[in-house]
Formats: structure tokens, C-alpha cells, sequence
């Protein structure tokens, strides 16, 4: 039998979650039943926690301590992008390969870029090499930005015809 965790310890556990939903108990407890847990009753504190991100996956932070769990979301660049397109919210049951062919400014792809590099979530040196990681997020969801092609935004940024100050 393996040793009892300390309860006085912060354990901190990330987890992939659909925005808003109870995900499946038995996804949860194997990570989260050795700490002494209910994995039904934190399912439904990740749930309150990302209600404002329904039907998008996001990745959430457990912070367990004293057998408590805190719950956190940590937003991914994909998710923040697929919400700035403010698409309504869809069954992913009932509809399959969701194209997202949304069109976003690109003060959005900036404001995204920001908030990356703020959860230090971006691996650039200057705010100019995030934008372009977001703008290269835009093209693999699927949306324009601005009316044109992230790709060709990219290569604008990188001719110096865009310019983006830190």
C-alpha cells in the first residue's frame, strides 16, 4: 500500500476540462482520490470555475491543500482566440471538426498576446514574437484577421510594414 499523503502539503494538479461541464468522475479520481477528494464535488467546482469558458476545453490548476482544492483556469492561446471570435456557444456531441472561420481585429490578437505573456505562457523575447505566435494560433483554427490571412500578417510584422510596440 503506498504511504498517506501529508495533508499540510500544496499539490498542484493540471487538468484539460470542457468550459462549464462536469467532466466524468472517472477521468478525476484516479489524480485526485489519493489526496482524499471527492472527485464528484471537485468535477462540479471545475465546472462553477469555467462557466464563463462553456464548451471550450481549458486547461485547469487544482492548488490542493489541507484536502481542499482551489481551482484556477489557465487559458491556452486556442481558447483565448476561439473567444475573442465570440462564436455561440455548440454542442460538441452533436457537431463534429467545428471550422471557426470567425474574422478578428488585431488589437484582439495583441490583447491575447498580452495576456500570454503575462501567465508567461509564451516563449518570445519581445511582445512582436508573441503576436506572431497568436496570429500563427489564428491560422490553425481557422479565422482571418483583420479580413487577411494570419500567415500574411506574419510576414508583414516581420518586413517591419506592422508595427508593434512593446
Amino acid at each position: 500500500m503506498p504511504p498517506k499523503v501529508d495533508p499540510s502539503v500544496v499539490q498542484i494538479i493540471t487538468l484539460r476540462a470542457t468550459g462549464g461541464e462536469v467532466g466524468a468522475s472517472s477521468a478525476l479520481a484516479p489524480k485526485i482520490g489519493p489526496l482524499g477528494l471527492s472527485p464528484k464535488k471537485v468535477g462540479e467546482d471545475i465546472a462553477k470555475a469555467t462557466k464563463e469558458w462553456k464548451g471550450l476545453r481549458v486547461t485547469v490548476q487544482l492548488t490542493v491543500q489541507n484536502r481542499q482544492a482551489t481551482v484556477s483556469v489557465v487559458p491556452s492561446a486556442s481558447s483565448l482566440v476561439i473567444r475573442a471570435l465570440k462564436e455561440p456557444v455548440r454542442d460538441k456531441k452533436k457537431e463534429k471538426n467545428i471550422l471557426h472561420t470567425g474574422n478578428m481585429s488585431l488589437d484582439d490578437v495583441i490583447s491575447i498576446a498580452k495576456t500570454m505573456r503575462e501567465a508567461n505562457k509564451s516563449l518570445a523575447r519581445e511582445l512582436k514574437g508573441t503576436v506572431k505566435e497568436i496570429l500563427g494560433t489564428c491560422f490553425s483554427v481557422g479565422c482571418t484577421v483583420d479580413g487577411e490571412s494570419p500567415v500574411d500578417i506574419q510576414k508583414k510584422i516581420s518586413t517591419g510594414e506592422i508595427e508593434i510596440e512593446n
